[in-house]
C-alpha cells in the first residue's frame, strides 16, 4: 500500500503552530516514504466555521513551504477535500451500520438527556449513553419499525454507534505501543449530528478510508478517541490504519499545552502568521525555515548534535521511530537562536529583500554594494528580521549618546584623546593606517588599547559594542567619522 498522509484541521479560528507541527510530521513522512500528503478541511461543524479560517491555514502551509499534493485547491482523486461537500458519502455509509446493526437512530432530546445527567449526578454517578441504558431510552432499538419512521419524520434525531459490551478493544499506536481497552468503559458516540452533519469520530474514519489513508499522524489530545475509531473500522470490515500519536507542545513553564492565553501572558507568537490583533512568527521576523526548524525539534530528535537543518535535510533525517512520547516546552529563545543561525546563513542579497522597506534609509544614502557590505557586517548579530534595521540605524543617524558611560564621561583625558582621534583620521588617506597609529598612540601616551576601541566606539556607533569598527568607519567615510568625534566632545564638554 502507497503511503498517504493526511493533515485535517478544522476551520475554526487560527492554524495553532501545535497544528503547524502536526502538519509538518505528515509532510516529512510522506516525503521520507515517497507517499502523498493530503490536507482536508474538516468543517462538519459549520455553527464554528470561519471561511477565514481555510484560507489562513493554506497561507500558513505555503508561507511554511509544506504544500500539499491533494487539497481543496490542488484537487486529486480522492475528493471532495471539505467534509462539507462529502454529506451524501456519510449518509450512505451510516445506513450501511443500520443495516447491519451496528448503528441505531436515536430521538432523546437535549432537555431529556440533559435531565438524566442530573439525575445521575445526584446519585454521584456519571450519564453515559451505553448498553447498560440504551434499552430504556428513546430509539429504533426500543421502538417499532413503524414508530421509528414516525418519529424520523417528526422529530430530529442523531444516529449513534452500537458498541458490544465486554470487549476488549486493541490497537496499536507506533509511538506509544499498544493499547487496550474494554468496551464497557465507552459510550455509543454519536455519527450524525441533529443537524445532518457527521461528526469528527465518523467522518474522519470514512474519509480516511475512502481517501486510502495509510498512517494517521495526529495530536496527543485525540489518543482517547483511537478506541472508538477502532470500533468504527472493525464496524465496516475495513483495515485499519497505522496510527501516531504526537506529544503536545507545552507551555514554557508550569503544566499544561502551550494556549494562546500563554501567548497573551508571555508575549510570544503561538500563529504561524497574524490572525487579527495577534502577530505571527512571520511578522515578528521569523523565517519559515527556521519555525519549520525548531517544530521539527519539539518532540523529535536524529539522536545527534544537529541541530540546524533546512526542510530538505529534515525531509531525509526524520524517522519517526524517534519521535517521542512526552510533550516538549516551548522555548521562545531556543526558537529565535535557531532563526539567528537561518538568518546568518542567508546571502547578503537575500536579506536585502527581506528588508528593502525597513531599509530605505539606507538606500538613499548609500549604493547597493555598500549596503550589501552593510548587511554582511550585522548579520551574525540579527535574531529577527527587524534587528536588522535597529542593527544598522547607526550608519544613517548620528549617535545620541544617551548610553554614554561614566568610564568616559568623567575621564578628563577623553576629551584630549578624542581630540587626538581627529588628528588621526584627519591626516590619514586609507583608513586602514587608522588603527596602527591607534595603537602606537596608545603606547606612546600610556594608554590602554581597550579604552581607546571603546572611546572611538561610543563616538562612531554610541555603544560599546558592534561589528567590527574599522569595517564600519570605512563605509561611513572621514568626513562623518569626523563629525561624530567631534559630536561627542561636545556632549563631554557640556
Amino acid at each position: 500500500m502507497s503511503c498517504r498522509v493526511r493533515f485535517a484541521p478544522s476551520p475554526t479560528g487560527p492554524l495553532h503552530i501545535g497544528g503547524l507541527r502536526t502538519a509538518l510530521y505528515n509532510y516529512l513522512f510522506a516525503k521520507k516514504n515517497k507517499g502523498s500528503f493530503i490536507l482536508r478541511i474538516e468543517d462538519t461543524d459549520q455553527n464554528r466555521y470561519i471561511k477565514e479560517s481555510e484560507e489562513y491555514i493554506n497561507e500558513s502551509l505555503n508561507w511554511a513551504g509544506i504544500n500539499p499534493d491533494e487539497s481543496p485547491i490542488k484537487k486529486g482523486e480522492f475528493g471532495p477535500y471539505r467534509q462539507s461537500e462529502r454529506k451524501s458519502i456519510y449518509n450512505n455509509y451510516v445506513l450501511k451500520l443500520i443495516e447491519n446493526n451496528k448503528a441505531y437512530y436515536a430521538f432523546d432530546s437535549d432537555e431529556e438527556l440533559n435531565n438524566l445527567r442530573f439525575e445521575y449526578e445526584k446519585k454521584g454517578k456519571t450519564f453515559k449513553y451505553d448498553y447498560s441504558n440504551r434499552k430504556s431510552l428513546k430509539n429504533s432499538l426500543t421502538l417499532t419499525k413503524e414508530e421509528t419512521e414516525k418519529l424520523k419524520k417528526q422529530n430530529s434525531f442523531v444516529i449513534r454507534l452500537k458498541i458490544i459490551p465486554n470487549q476488549i478493544i486493541s490497537v496499536e499506536d507506533k509511538i506509544r505501543g499498544n493499547i487496550n481497552v474494554n468496551s464497557n468503559l465507552l459510550d455509543d458516540k454519536v455519527l450524525i449530528k441533529s443537524d445532518g452533519m457527521p461528526t469528527y469520530h465518523f467522518a474522519n474514519v470514512v474519509d480516511d478510508h475512502l481517501m486510502k489513508i495509510s498512517t494517521v499522524i495526529r495530536g496527543e489530545e485525540w489518543l482517547p478517541s483511537l478506541p472508538f475509531h477502532k470500533l468504527l473500522y472493525k464496524s465496516f470490515k475495513w483495515k485499519t490504519p497505522d496510527f501516531m500519536h504526537l506529544p503536545l507542545i507545552l507551555k514554557p513553564s508550569g503544566k499544561g499545552k502551550l494556549s494562546k492565553r500563554d501567548s497573551e501572558k508571555m508575549g510570544i507568537p503561538i500563529f504561524p502568521l497574524s490572525w487579527k490583533e495577534n502577530v505571527g512568527f512571520k511578522e515578528i521576523g521569523f523565517l519559515p525555515n527556521s519555525i519549520i526548524n525548531y517544530l521539527a525539534l519539539l518532540g523529535w530528535n536524529d539522536d545527534t548534535e544537529k541541530e540546524i537543518y533546512s526542510l530538505k535535510e529534515l525531509e531525509t533525517a526524520f524517522d519517526f521511530k524517534k519521535i517521542q512520547k512526552s510533550g516538549a516546552k516551548f522555548d521562545y529563545d531556543k526558537a529565535k537562536w535557531i532563526n539567528h543561525n537561518h538568518l546568518k546563513n542567508l546571502s547578503d542579497k537575500s536579506l536585502l529583500s527581506l528588508s528593502k522597506k525597513s531599509l530605505k534609509y539606507l538606500n538613499s544614502s548609500y549604493k547597493k554594494t555598500e549596503v550589501l557590505k552593510i548587511i554582511s557586517l550585522v548579520k551574525e548579530r540579527l535574531n529577527l528580521i527587524p534587528d536588522l534595521k535597529k542593527e544598522t540605524l547607526f550608519f544613517y543617524n548620528d549617535p545620541d549618546y544617551s548610553l554614554l558611560n561614566e568610564k568616559f564621561s568623567k575621564n578628563k583625558d577623553s576629551i584630549k584623546v578624542l581630540n587626538d582621534f581627529k588628528t588621526v583620521f584627519s591626516s590619514i588617506n586609507n583608513i586602514d593606517d587608522a588603527k596602527n597609529q591607534i595603537i602606537n598612540y596608545g603606547n606612546e601616551n600610556n594608554l590602554k588599547l581597550g579604552y581607546l576601541m571603546q572611546l572611538l566606539r561610543i563616538s562612531i556607533v554610541g555603544e560599546l559594542s558592534g561589528p567590527d569598527l574599522f569595517s564600519i568607519i570605512k563605509i561611513i567615510g572621514k568626513s562623518v567619522t569626523l563629525k561624530r568625534i567631534d559630536n561627542l566632545m561636545s556632549k563631554l564638554k557640556n
